[in-house]
Formats: structure tokens, sequence, C-alpha cells
């Protein structure tokens, strides 16, 4: 099987709005367990650094965790 490489560099908005919260990546992967999605903190880093993809139920449950708009998670982002 063939392995989707992710396409958009939306890791670095992502750590940036962690970052912004104040959060640890342990803080972030805890409160996604509590929203029910079950992931470990080694996926979140691959999600940060753009090694993995991110599922919609991951990138819903961090708009709620860092209160933000889905088009944070896309800022900057240039074809």
């Amino acid at each position: 099987m063939q392995k989707i490489r992710p396409d958009m560099d939306i890791g670095n908005n992502i750590r940036a709005l962690r970052k912004s919260a104040q959060m640890k990546q342990d803080d972030v992967v805890a409160q996604m367990q509590l929203l029910g999605i079950d992931i470990t903190r080694s996926t979140y880093a691959k999600i940060e650094s753009n090694i993995m993809n991110i599922k919609v139920s991951e990138l819903c449950a961090l708009k709620i965790i860092f209160n933000c708009e889905f088009a944070d998670f896309f800022q900057n982002f240039q074809l």
C-alpha cells in the first residue's frame, strides 16, 4: 500500500496555536483523549512535524481545544 504524504504544511500552524495556548503536547493529547480522540503523544508530534496526515476528527478536536477557527490552521498556506 502506498503511503499518502501530507500535502499541506499545517503542522507548523498547529504547533503555533498550541504554543500560543501555552500548552505542552501532552496537555493537548490529554484534552483530545477527553474528547474521545484515541491519539498518542508520538502521533500528535508527527502531525505537528508534518510526518503524518491529520484526521478530520482530530482537527475538529483541536479547534475546540485551541478555541480557534478552522481558517487558523491554514494561515499562510500557499499552493
